[in-house]
């Protein structure tokens, strides 16, 4: 897959699990900022983040089997659960330590599962929208899930791309920040029907009763310093999934980003930078 070197100026490095080879880079000295992913994306969707913090810390993102760089197995369990315990086993395998995880998407609950099971190791919280709760009370989202779970959504998924074609644009409330070059590298990984299982898993899986574990565990994560990073005209996850966040972190710094869409990453990367460097130095200093 042809990548623009000047947008992604990384290092590809590699990581063997059971089921395939996991992609990810590994830029930078210092303390571990680690960056999980969602959903249709990868590791190209913190590249200015990484590029930003690598020059004081040791910056690591993967990217999640089945999607970016990763390899895309036809018969690897591709349910979040499976992709947190791929995570960390990475993580051990670099025996990274005090990490400071930054989430976004699915990226959230696969994440914070390993934040819930190692709160020891991790330092504080970088968290944009996402959730960590059941959706099975959430009409919306019940009824994406009963029809792109299904054979319709199996055929716009496989056959046509849907995810990053479609989904992906209209998450984006300033579609401008969406330009062809940026999208273009959103659209390779999945430039066939055999490499888009793990899109279409995702959608099925978004009424799992795996959520709501997570949930009933959250003491485990809710004193951790958390910076909350959100695009408050996400389509997919709005002020109330901001509030319910805001309810239970009992130790988090809220940013709300107006006229911002799904993804802060790309649409608000100044005040992005600027939120997490203030953040970061107010949690670092003495």
């Amino acid at each position: 897959m042809p990548l623009d070197q000047q947008a992604y100026p990384f290092t590809s490095k590699w990581h063997a699990t059971p089921e395939g080879t996991m992609h990810y880079i590994d830029e930078g000295k210092g303390e571990v900022m680690l960056f999980v992913h969602g959903t249709p994306t990868w590791s190209f969707l913190y590249r200015n983040l990484i590029r930003h913090y690598s020059q004081h810390y040791r910056c690591i993102a993967a990217d999640n089997l089945g999607f970016g760089l990763s390899e895309k197995p036809t018969d690897a369990d591709y349910r979040p659960e499976a992709h947190s315990l791929r995570l960390e086993g990475l993580i051990a395998a670099l025996d990274l330590k005090n990490i400071t995880l930054v989430v976004h998407d699915f990226g959230g609950p696969i994440g914070l599962a390993y934040a819930i099971r190692h709160p020891e190791n991790i330092q504080r919280l970088v968290i944009f929208n996402t959730w960590l709760w059941s959706n099975q009370d959430d009409p919306a989202k019940v009824k994406i899930a009963r029809l792109m779970g299904g054979s319709v959504g199996r055929f716009l998924y496989t056959y046509l791309n849907f995810s990053p074609r479609v989904l992906l644009k209209m998450a984006f409330h300033d579609k401008s920040k969406l330009t062809p070059s940026i999208h273009s590298h959103y659209l390779r990984p999945f430039s066939n029907r055999a490499e888009r299982g793990a899109l279409f898993v995702f959608v099925q899986e978004l009424l799992s009763d795996w959520f709501q574990s997570l949930w009933q565990q959250r003491d485990k994560i809710i004193k951790l310093p958390t910076l909350l990073l959100w695009g408050m005209q996400d389509p997919a996850f709005g002020k109330k999934d901001l509030e319910r966040w805001e309810k239970h972190l009992e130790n988090s710094t809220v940013i709300r980003l107006e006229g911002v869409g799904h993804f802060p990453q790309e649409e608000a990367l100044p005040q992005v930078l600027e939120a997490m460097d203030g953040f970061l130095d107010k949690e670092i200093s003495p």
